[in-house]
């Protein structure tokens, strides 16, 4: 599946908030070695080098694009192309960080026991997942990815609930023997511009969609999912407001 850096951008400040709200609870003071495992362009992870800058900082996605992206910053971080399911930590990996990636890796449950069983003592493991599976968006979504017209094309593409509830990470972390911080948040973005929530989707839940189809016939399902946005979410004279939620976890031993 191709990603487009430049799409995901487009609302760089709306994704970054959670990354902040996430990394903040991070009590680790000087840890050696901190990966962020699906990095996308690298800013994010930038900045976690400039919070612990005697730490060896690693990016990793499994997206080139998103990596040759990440390398151009030209900072002191390594970015890599990995797979998240199958990543291994070193022992001196203190903070592993994942920001809005695990919807992404089947049996996410699982990667996250794994991950959690190789904190180190005084270690810390923080993710963030999008909660938001059930919205009108993804819901209108998966609605005309099954319907006649589409399903031939894109049967398989979509996992209708990719990520668990907050009380099934909380028990898979503590299980392993974590002090464990779970919750969750619903933003309230205020989009502006013309169709601004397929403009969102365009950069994330629709990348499986668009890899799977031609360009004219992307645009012919793009023109019919904005059409049932529109009625979904309503522009208003302030712009298009999106609820989005979001589950974090921070768990340390």
């Amino acid at each position: 599946m191709k990603w487009d850096p430049e799409q995901y951008g487009r609302f760089a400040g709306e994704r970054s908030r959670p990354f902040a709200d996430l990394v903040g609870r991070i009590g680790a003071e000087a840890p050696r070695r901190v990966v962020d495992l699906g990095c996308g362009p690298g800013p994010l992870t930038v900045e976690l080098g400039r919070r612990w800058p005697s730490a060896l900082v690693e990016g990793i996605d499994s997206s080139p694009e998103m990596i040759d992206r990440a390398v151009a910053l030209g900072s002191s971080v390594v970015f890599s192309r990995g797979d998240l399911a199958a990543w291994v930590p070193a022992p001196d990996t203190d903070v592993i960080v994942s920001n809005a990636a695990l919807q992404w890796v089947p049996d996410g449950l699982g990667v996250v026991a794994r991950w959690a069983a190789a904190v180190p003592v005084g270690g810390w493991l923080a993710f963030q997942v999008p909660g938001n599976f059930d919205a009108p968006s993804h819901s209108l979504l998966h609605e005309l990815a099954t319907s006649p017209r589409w399903a031939p094309a894109l049967q398989g593409r979509l996992r209708r609930l990719p990520v668990s509830e907050p009380a099934d990470y909380a028990l898979r972390l503590l299980a392993a023997g974590l002090q464990v911080d779970v919750w969750e948040t619903t933003y309230l973005h205020v989009l502006s511009g013309p169709d601004p929530v397929l403009e969102w989707m365009r950069g994330t839940a629709l990348r499986p969609v668009l890899s799977a189809l031609s360009p004219a016939e992307g645009d012919q399902f793009c023109a019919a999912l904005a059409e049932r946005l529109r009625v979904a979410y309503p522009a208003t004279e302030h712009g298009t407001l999106l609820p989005f939620r979001r589950i974090f976890a921070v768990a340390h031993r």
